[in-house]
């Protein structure tokens, strides 16, 4: 089977600025793929190119099989696309904003109709096709857009940070339709700054600085040679706990997730962070070596990188 993404060697320029820098990669069919990456990384451009939006500088790409280059129209024609700001006509109904989209896709008659009103169904939007899209909450808006994105049934679907700016319920209703689009075998390839959003995906690539630095299965990932140590701790006070390792060791990354303090990096271990606490009278609860986080894991190739 021919995957859905490939690229060798995809470079974009801007001038001087190299945005997209020899990018090797391979989205395969079916399944759901995480873009993960730092603002300015790159993300956003390489999916530019694969929609057939904006032309390579160098390199090969091919998306269905159609090159990025001279079978741009025919990918546009096959797949889907939805980006982080909502893009939609506000002061059009939600109706009127799918119908809109199913005829730019060349959809008529019956099998318009039919289509519109799965959208409607699929995005829980039924009851509200008459109001103005302006007017719908950010939850509601998101499905709206995905909405359009699907009425043409495309083979793959690009979302370019697709649930920023949403709350986390809306999020998780959101990607329980993605698992339902790629169960009916629909390819998937999504940006996001949420781990535990990645965590879900099939596969991971971390882009930084235009280049593909790490990737594979969220799992596989972390169990990595790459993924080094990694301490959780559980301080009396946050703040007071990041002040003070951040002080006692400035080359190591120190994060928060949720109550605990996550510490990586050469020359960490518990002795080490033991000693920088307690010299700051910082009282903790638990101090032990963890199983690194996506968060984590992400801190540690882009810190990485940047250090090389």
């Amino acid at each position: 089977m021919t995957d859905a993404v490939h690229t060798e060697k995809l470079t974009r320029k801007f001038g001087e600025y190299v945005a997209v820098d020899e990018l090797d990669l391979t989205v395969r069919t079916g399944e759901i793929y995480g873009f993960l990456g730092p603002n300015g990384a790159g993300k956003t451009t390489t999916i530019r190119m694969l929609c057939g939006i904006l032309a390579p500088t160098a390199g090969d790409g091919r998306v269905l099989g159609y090159d990025v280059v001279t079978g741009a129209e025919d990918i546009k024609k096959r797949i889907g696309y939805m980006s982080q700001k909502f893009s939609l006509y506000e002061d059009l109904t939600v109706a009127e904003n799918v119908d809109f989209y199913a005829s730019i896709y060349g959809l008529k008659g019956p099998v318009k109709r039919e289509r519109t009103e799965d959208i409607f169904r699929t995005a829980g939007l039924t009851g509200r096709t008459n109001q103005l899209a302006g007017t719908l909450s950010g939850g509601q808006k998101q499905r709206l857009a995905l909405g359009c994105a699907l009425v043409h049934r495309p083979e793959l679907l690009f979302l370019d940070e697709p649930t920023a700016g949403v709350d986390p319920l809306s999020r998780r209703d959101f990607w329980g339709l993605l698992y339902e689009l790629a169960a009916g075998g629909t390819t998937i390839m999504v940006t996001t700054h949420y781990m535990d959003e990645a965590e879900h995906c099939n596969r991971l690539g971390f882009i930084y600085d235009g280049r593909l630095i790490a990737e594979g299965k969220p799992d596989a990932l972390k169990a990595s040679p790459a993924a080094a140590d990694v301490y959780r701790i559980t301080p009396a006070s946050v703040a007071d706990a990041l002040d003070a390792l951040r002080r006692a060791l400035p080359d190591a990354a120190v994060t928060i997730l949720g109550n605990n303090v996550h510490v990586s990096g050469e020359g960490v271990n518990e002795a080490a962070l033991a000693a920088a606490l307690d010299a700051a009278g910082v009282a903790y609860d638990m101090l032990e070596r963890a199983t690194p986080s996506l968060e984590d894991l992400f801190v540690m190739f882009i810190r990485g990188e940047g250090e090389a």
